[in-house]
């Protein structure tokens, strides 16, 4: 049983390059970034287990001893594998959930519950390469929980942090990635990620002659992007900047002609571009999110007017960088004022 405050960390992530390609099989480049999720696990001595996640509107709690006397033989505790069906309805009747609920929320309460009665409250410490492999491995479940057939890329780069290719399920680390500042720019308006891939695929059905080389484009881009960040690893230089600038732009032009643009973006990208800033979408498109490249010798102020036109046009920005560490431990005393403010306020 925990014993004492845990207070871990993991990053946000975004993919540069191969969004969409990768689901045909060519590379995808994701990066941790610096905008960071907070889990603090508290011992509390009144028989409950709760949880709160206050972006979404969530706190329950659970008594202990029920959650004991509950025959959770279903789950093989220890077990890395993959929830049935048939388990995830067993879930939903743990938590008193309605069968047919399948809206984030829900999930997330499934998910909690599935890594709580399976890993049992085992207290973390210091993490050796393969507790880490053993996080990302609980991390994956999880995340089927929510998503269902995840890709394995956003619990690894969570994991691990810094920068990932990633190609037809194999994941490897980037070396020592540069710490480029960026802007993630939320369009706030919502998108299907499930209809997004299913149109990308039609139309690769429908033009295979114009689709295939655009894939494959897209792939070189991503291979291209990688060599950049490893070069400027070594000794950045302005041309590199260029470079990075230059990709984004194709990259974009490639994702509208796939499809997966949306109307939301390529007003973003016209008001960053306005700034002489070079942004693109990134994950599904066809709405959602972007990200905009900040150059070091762009001033702060010229950061803000842009950051306040976006916000007018009814977008959500956060500055931040990529390249971030992945899972992390914390001392309360080392965090920034801002997070022990919210967290203290749970």
């Amino acid at each position: 049983m925990l014993s004492e405050v845990l207070l871990v960390s993991a990053p946000g992530k975004v993919i540069l390059h191969g969004e969409h390609a990768v689901v045909h099989g060519k590379v995808a480049l994701a990066v941790a970034l610096n905008l960071r999720t907070f889990l603090w696990l508290q011992p509390h001595s009144n028989g409950k287990v709760g949880l709160n996640l206050p972006i979404i509107g969530i706190k329950r709690a659970w008594d202990v001893a029920k959650l004991q006397m509950l025959d959770t033989s279903f789950l093989k505790q220890g077990d890395v594998t993959a929830l049935t069906p048939e388990q995830v309805e067993k879930l939903k009747e743990v938590a008193g959930f309605p069968k047919d609920c399948a809206d984030h929320e829900h999930l997330a309460v499934l998910s909690f519950l599935y890594l709580y009665l399976s890993i049992c409250q085992k207290a973390a410490s210091r993490w050796t390469e393969e507790k880490l492999e053993l996080i990302n491995k609980w991390a994956f479940q999880g995340g089927r929980v929510i998503h269902g057939n995840p890709s394995g890329v956003d619990n690894a780069v969570s994991t691990w942090g810094r920068a990932l290719q990633y190609q037809q399920g194999k994941i490897s680390s980037l070396k020592r990635p540069p710490a480029l500042k960026i802007l993630l720019i939320n369009t706030r308006v919502p998108h299907s990620t499930k209809a997004l891939v299913a149109g990308v695929r039609s139309r690769l059905l429908k033009f295979p002659e114009i689709m295939v080389p655009l894939l494959t484009s897209i792939d070189a881009i991503s291979l291209e992007c990688e060599w950049v960040l490893g070069e400027m690893a070594v000794a950045p230089a302005p041309e590199h900047y260029l470079m990075l600038e230059e990709l984004i732009d194709m990259n974009q032009n490639h994702l509208n002609a796939l499809g997966v643009g949306h109307a939301s973006l390529n007003q973003l990208c016209q008001v960053t571009m306005a700034h002489g800033l070079h942004s693109k979408l990134t994950g599904t498109g066809g709405r959602g999110c972007g990200i905009t490249l900040l150059r070091p010798d762009l001033e702060q102020p010229e950061v803000e007017a842009m950051k306040q036109v976006l916000t007018s046009c009814g977008f959500d920005c956060w500055e931040t960088s990529i390249g971030a560490p992945g899972v992390s431990i914390h001392m309360a005393v080392s965090l920034d004022a801002l997070v022990w403010q919210a967290l203290d306020g749970l």
